[in-house]
């Protein structure tokens, strides 16, 4: 059976979520946040008591971590059966879930969690996904965008101050660059979307996806 994934990689605030929810819808896949996945192991973890860096910790607390997918169109991401919390995109959660993510051992779990997750198909999306997940997708995608577009972003996303979000992402990038470096993995198509809406986002996407593997398209 031929792997029906889109891999979809780049930082935060690049659009990321937004494009792999569309695309999922459009291509009629399952849509696989896996950033949600860690942001659920760190809250797992300041609700436990677990320290941050406690690596062993964490993978104990993460086998015992349940994600499947939902019955939505598209399908997306439950937690224990429940759809994501609201507080995974609070401030604890986000100030310590760079570091949650740096553990190996963390990461070796996450990975096989992630690949059962969209072995059948899927718009996988976060970071180093085309790369070490899935790095025989049949495509994969690299979001980039202006530091100010992706902060403007995060702030809408989030409700809060652009200086306040300036200062986490600064903060979050220098994190994830020294577990996997900004860089589009082999084969990734750069999408610059700085100057594109959603829904340009998702046409440049789906232009991709048809020249790559038109086999995806609907």
């Amino acid at each position: 059976m031929s792997l029906r994934v889109v891999a979809i990689d780049g930082a935060a605030g690049s659009g990321k979520s937004t494009l792999a929810r569309g695309l999922a819808r459009r291509l009629g896949l399952p849509y696989v946040n896996t950033g949600i996945m860690y942001r659920a192991l760190t809250l797992e973890a300041i609700e436990r008591g677990t320290a941050v860096d406690d690596g062993e910790g964490l993978a104990a607390l993460m086998s015992n971590l349940r994600f499947d997918l939902g019955h939505g169109e598209p399908p997306e991401l439950e937690v224990e059966g429940s759809p994501p919390r609201p507080d995974l995109e609070g401030p604890d959660v986000e100030a310590h879930v760079s570091e949650v993510a740096a553990h190996p051992q963390v990461r070796s779990l996450m990975r096989a969690a992630q690949r059962a997750l969209g072995i059948e198909g899927g718009v996988v999306e976060g970071r180093d996904i085309g790369s070490v997940v899935f790095p025989d997708a049949p495509v994969k995608l690299y979001l980039v965008a202006h530091p100010a577009d992706r902060i403007e972003r995060r702030a809408q996303e989030r409700d809060a101050s652009a200086d306040r979000v300036g200062a986490s992402l600064e903060t979050r990038d220098r994190r994830d660059a020294r577990v996997n470096p900004f860089e589009p993995p082999a084969g990734a198509v750069v999408i610059d979307t700085t100057d594109l809406d959603i829904d340009g986002t998702l046409e440049a996407a789906l232009e991709v996806v048809a020249r790559v593997a038109p086999e995806l398209i609907p």
